[in-house]
């Protein structure tokens, strides 16, 4: 009870602590622009969507839940600075399995839905050949 006494105050001081680790972080500040940019490539943002990205948020990078409304606000200020392509270019010096990653989170978001519109086909398949990677590197193989 009072370390969360202790996080709300800090929290007050310094901000929320899922929005700082994407704000201190512009890799990750990149990939989920790239994200939330897929979530709105077919002009429309399902549930389905956003509870992808959430978890995603949550499982991939430790955002807490509480942060993730914060996060999304951080990058919709954020993203009218950046465009697809000077997001893109944080990924470009990483490795192939972080570029590989970034193409799959794009990929469980575009199809969560249950339609793969072609605009997000398009975004999926600019972003494969911007970050130099295949479409068969997208499919997660089975260990």
């Amino acid at each position: 009870m009072a370390f969360a006494l202790l996080d709300q105050i800090r929290s007050i001081f310094e901000g929320d602590p899922g929005v700082r680790k994407v704000a201190d972080d512009p890799v990750l500040s990149a990939e989920l622009l790239m994200l939330f940019r897929m979530i709105l490539a077919d002009g429309t943002v399902s549930e389905s969507e956003m509870a992808a990205f959430r978890r995603i948020c949550r499982e991939a990078f430790g955002i807490p839940e509480a942060s993730i409304d914060s996060v999304i606000e951080y990058l919709n200020d954020f993203g009218y600075e950046t465009n697809s392509s000077q997001a893109i270019a944080q990924f470009r010096d990483l490795d192939v399995e972080r570029r590989k990653l970034l193409a799959r989170h794009m990929a469980e978001i575009a199809k969560a839905d249950s339609q793969l519109a072609g605009t997000e086909m398009q975004l999926l398949r600019r972003t494969l050949d911007l970050l130099d990677i295949s479409p068969a590197d997208v499919v997660k193989t089975e260990e």
